[in-house]
């Protein structure tokens, strides 16, 4: 029971999903319980790509048949997974593509994405990665609507895994105390990544299942690169990890995965 409620505690901190009443009352809250939640991100991911398979579907149903229908079917489905998450980790992209996209020291570069507003190369960023998101979903939705929701499914848990990777592997490099979610700024323990990854780990079998090997290569590979590059910006330029960094992390990994599928 203990892990449900860890589930429904990230359920309501990394989506729009209502948890509230006796619900919320059951699941209770503490800075520990939020540590410990950080566990579930994949499986929010399934939500996530579960409603985004839906609309994808539905659309694709709809639309007329074509390029044109497929993209926007899969402008759709990226709408959804926007208004789903309040846009979390697409706002934490924009952040860190403000601190990091210029020349800026670590210090200097820390303060621009603590800073509400949005800049160029955060503008920039979000027009790219959403752009991109549709492009490469409508790519995939011509092979049917089974593979764009099996790819919708999968990165959407897989991606969310990347995070996990990031806050096990590198400190926090920010202040603590002002941190907007402060429990997030502590390493994932062991445990808690063991169960992130059993979470994300199924999004290989349905890759697998939707094209077959070259189709999962393919994308775990470029997932790895993805990841790898943004452990090496973070330990460069910032010596760790912010709030604003893992959701950017989790965005470009999930771009990674699709470009994966399209190229297989």
């Amino acid at each position: 029971m203990q892990a449900l409620r860890h589930f429904l505690l990230a359920l309501q901190f990394f989506t729009r999903i209502p948890v509230t009443g006796r619900l919320a009352e059951w699941v209770g809250y503490s800075p520990a319980m939020l540590n410990a939640s950080a566990a579930y991100f994949p499986a929010v991911g399934w939500v996530v790509g579960a409603v985004a398979a839906g609309v994808m579907a539905l659309a694709l149903a709809l639309l007329p048949a074509g390029p044109l229908g497929a993209l926007a079917a899969a402008g759709l489905a990226t709408a959804a997974t926007v208004w789903l998450t309040g846009g979390f980790h697409e706002d934490g992209l924009a952040d860190t593509a403000d601190g990091l996209g210029g020349g800026a020291s670590r210090e200097r570069a820390l303060a621009i994405m603590k800073d509400s507003r949005i800049g160029s190369y955060g503008a920039l960023a979000l027009v790219l990665a959403l752009g991109l998101k549709a492009a490469l979903l409508a790519l995939i939705a011509q092979r049917g609507a089974g593979s764009a929701a099996a790819a919708l499914l999968a990165a959407h848990a897989l991606s969310r895994l990347a995070p996990l990777v990031v806050m096990r592997t590198l400190p926090y490099a920010g202040d603590e105390d002002r941190a907007k979610a402060k429990p997030l700024a502590q390493a994932v323990p062991g445990a808690g990544f063991t169960i992130g990854f059993l979470w994300s780990m199924p999004a290989l079998a349905l890759m697998w299942q939707a094209r077959g090997a070259i189709y999962l290569i393919s994308a775990l590979l470029l997932w790895a690169c993805a990841l790898a590059a943004m452990l090496h910006l973070l330990r460069r330029r910032l010596q760790g990890f912010t709030g604003d960094t893992l959701g950017a992390t989790q965005q470009v990994c999930e771009l990674a995965l699709y470009l994966g599928l399209a190229l297989a």
